[in-house]
């Protein structure tokens, strides 16, 4: 059957998509045991399979995933705050989980054949990815051969397949490489567990291991074609406008969604304890009640403030992309750089309402069981990867309003 005749056939046979209230009763339904796991996820430095399972049960995977396999195919901004809501229960599985469903989108932007490998075998399927182009392709009759190691692969012992970046070879003698994901099923690589660290360390972002892998041209996806929102599934899914999205509107939202949900989950967790909390002597005296301080209550406000605006922020550059595309408008260069603007911004938000709630935790704070703290380490963790880092992220809008030419991810 072919796939507009498929789709049709299922969009009539199937039972109505949950909308973001059913889907976030489902969530609620998990996150207690999501959260009673957090300490473990992060001693194991990985996302434990009860929670993939979990998530999987609910439809966590097939939020943006075309209906044509499955999918309920909703647009971004119902996954971005679903997943804001996960990471206040876990920070490591909501950054994992919100790749992993997020790539089903970019694995949509392939050809039909390259989504047929991965969904049609396995309806379940998800990938991980690794977006530096860390290795040369080079070409073979029908694809490319690839041999490399592709770090912070988040998500990797989770998945099934992987999105692999590399530069492919000059079309013409002279010409340039030209950046590309390489989708790759589990089998062809290997792990090398290589993540041990302070933040999000239960993301399980370790490093690919490729050894001379063939991979088929229909399962090459150039950057120029998601960045740009002009792919293959684009045209194949013409039916709904949200799949030519340009790609950095979209997924790196689901990685600042981590750092905001981080925030308000420790939010949630200082007034729950400081609420309650009295003083013990010292400096500040015996039994004073902590939640009659005026410092306490200044760092709550502007806590609640900052994950507030930082949600609404990514919610609202999601909606307007949307729109625009649904429209018929282009998504322009300006657009785009103002979604990453939004998604670095809310970072730094997010790290702002972490950094004021912990400080603020006195030696209780320092215990590990702490949830306060782990979000402060999670929330800077997002803060160091490079879409999210508001030096370079936030000089590319301002050399765009200057009048300069933007420099940067966009």
């Amino acid at each position: 059957m072919a796939l507009a005749a498929q789709l049709n056939h299922r969009i009539r046979r199937e039972q109505p998509r949950p909308e973001l209230n059913e889907l976030k009763a489902r969530l609620a339904g998990v996150q207690p045991e999501i959260a009673g796991r957090a300490g473990a996820t992060e001693k194991a430095y990985r996302v434990p399979v009860e929670n993939i399972a979990a998530l999987r049960a609910i439809g966590y995977f097939d939020i943006v995933k075309p209906q044509a396999f499955g999918g309920y195919e909703h647009d971004f901004d119902v996954l971005v705050d679903l997943n804001i809501e996960l990471a206040k229960s876990c920070a490591s599985t909501a950054w994992v989980a919100g790749l992993l469903a997020a790539h089903q989108w970019l694995i949509a932007s392939f050809p039909e054949q390259a989504q047929r490998d991965v969904w049609d075998a396995d309806p379940a399927a998800v990938a991980c990815g690794s977006y530096a182009p860390a290795a040369k392709a080079t070409r073979s009759e029908g694809g490319y051969r690839l041999s490399g190691r592709w770090s912070f692969a988040s998500g990797c012992d989770n998945a099934q397949w992987a999105l692999c970046a590399a530069l492919l070879p000059p079309e013409t003698e002279g010409g340039p490489l030209t950046p590309a994901f390489l989708l790759v099923p589990a089998s062809d690589f290997r792990i090398d567990d290589t993540w041990h660290v302070v933040g999000l360390a239960g993301t399980g972002s370790k490093t690919l291991v490729l050894d001379d892998v063939f991979v088929p041209a229909h399962r090459v996806l150039g950057f120029a074609e998601t960045t740009s929102g002009r792919t293959p599934g684009a045209a194949l899914y013409a039916q709904n406008p949200a799949f030519s999205i340009p790609m950095l509107c979209n997924i790196p939202s689901c990685l600042a969604s981590t750092a905001v949900g981080a925030a308000a989950g420790a939010l949630d967790d200082y007034l729950a304890r400081t609420s309650k909390r009295v003083t013990r002597g010292a400096v500040a005296g015996h039994n004073n009640k902590m939640a009659e301080f005026p410092t306490i209550q200044l760092r709550v406000a502007e806590a609640a403030a900052s994950t507030d605006a930082a949600r609404e922020v990514l919610l609202r550059d999601l909606r307007e992309r949307a729109a625009a595309v649904r429209s018929g408008r282009t998504v322009s260069i300006e657009d785009r750089i103002t979604s990453r603007r939004g998604q670095a911004f809310s970072v730094s938000l997010a790290l702002r309402a972490v950094e004021a709630l912990n400080a603020s935790t006195g030696g209780a704070g320092l215990d590990l069981a702490n949830p306060v703290q782990r979000a402060w380490r999670d929330a800077n963790a997002v803060g160091r990867h490079i879409s999210m880092n508001w030096d370079a992220v936030g000089t590319m809008y301002g050399q765009l309003a200057l009048g300069l030419a933007p420099q940067g991810q966009y």
